[in-house]
């Protein structure tokens, strides 16, 4: 009887902290990020990732602090509303740790596949 084949995956978390070991930069802050720029507002976007107003404010001001700039430019009310648009900087800091992300994920992957996998699951040892 041929064993049930097990799917086995690994996970890693990658993120960018000062020398302190505070966060700077990570998951979290992007998805912050990517949904104030499609959201177009820190309150659309709390509403979205079911967050609080104030965590993702405070998250935003930590990262703001540490590296020395503004990650948003404010909009002021009036009758459409206020809003907020991600400053250069944000939008880099969002291309580049995606990218940074998928290649540690892909890299990650691959080894696992070469180096742990045909031990777990006998079933690929002849694929090592």
């Amino acid at each position: 009887m041929k064993s049930k084949e097990r799917d086995f995956r690994i996970r890693s978390k990658i993120w960018i902290e000062d020398g302190s070991g505070k966060v700077v930069f990570g998951l979290g802050r992007f998805r912050i990020l990517s949904a104030i720029e499609r959201c177009g507002s820190i309150n659309a976007a709390a509403k979205e990732l079911k967050m609080s107003y104030r965590a993702i404010w405070g998250k935003i001001k930590t990262t703001e602090e540490a590296l020395g700039q503004p990650l948003l430019v404010k909009c002021a009310g009036g009758s459409a509303g206020g809003g907020s648009a991600l400053t250069p900087l944000a939008e880099s800091l969002l291309e580049r740790f995606g990218r940074m992300h998928s290649q540690v994920n892909e890299q990650a992957d691959l080894f696992f596949d070469e180096t742990f996998l045909p031990r777990l699951n006998p079933e690929c040892a002849d694929r090592s």
